[in-house]
């Protein structure tokens, strides 16, 4: 039997680069972050069941503002920029880290935070600074091991047994894959608990061009 999708009515909102022009902090929104080269657009894209939501490219970093993509009334997932690799001048990733700290510090509503990183690269310096972000206030964290298609069954367990071990219960984790959908329905389960979607009243969802 196939699952309802709540995230399904995902739809982009607006993008924000300063502070000021964030939405009314009401409500519930999860945050998702991720190095620029670790597959955080597919997983957002297969999560919500929408091929273009948020945008894929060969060259990484395109995310360069906070992206709201709302679900609900009042219910938002945060595509935050991941400057790992972003070839940006040094300003402008200067104001990501900026804005990224102030956003943590200030946003009531933020709910959880869901770090992607590479299951060949895990728990490098940005996915540990954006745990630390989530684990000073207290969030909810969760980590997608993405591209785990690209290790065989035993390595890639044994690389998840190693990044619990390390997170020691300050976040939970899963294996995932935007290729072949591994781990996409334990990884949906988290998000619509956290932001509350069986309480909330769904926008229309989007029809998906998806061939199935």
């Amino acid at each position: 039997m196939t699952q309802i999708n709540p995230l399904r009515a995902a739809r982009y909102r607006l993008s924000v680069h300063e502070l000021r022009q964030l939405p009314p902090d009401q409500g519930a929104e999860l945050a998702i972050c991720g190095r620029s080269n670790a597959g955080k657009s597919s997983a957002i894209n297969l999560i919500c069941d929408q091929n273009g939501l948020a945008r894929t490219s060969k060259t990484p970093g395109r995310t360069q503002q906070l992206v709201y993509f709302e679900l609900a009334k009042e219910r938002h997932l945060v595509d935050l920029p991941g400057y790992g690799y972003a070839k940006v001048p040094p300003s402008l990733r200067d104001h990501w880290r900026g804005l990224i700290d102030s956003y943590f510090q200030s946003r009531e509503c933020l709910v959880g935070l869901i770090v992607v990183m590479d299951v060949r690269h895990p728990l490098r310096d940005f996915d540990l600074q954006m745990l630390a972000y989530g684990h000073a206030r207290g969030l909810s964290c969760h980590c997608l091991l993405t591209k785990a298609d690209k290790l065989g069954r035993g390595a890639a367990s044994a690389t998840l047994l190693a990044v619990q071990k390390e997170l020691g219960g300050r976040a939970s984790a899963q294996l995932f894959s935007a290729h072949n959908g591994q781990g996409v329905e334990e990884a949906r389960a988290v998000m619509s608990e956290w932001l509350r979607m069986d309480s909330a009243e769904a926008l229309p969802p989007i029809v998906s061009k998806r061939t199935r």
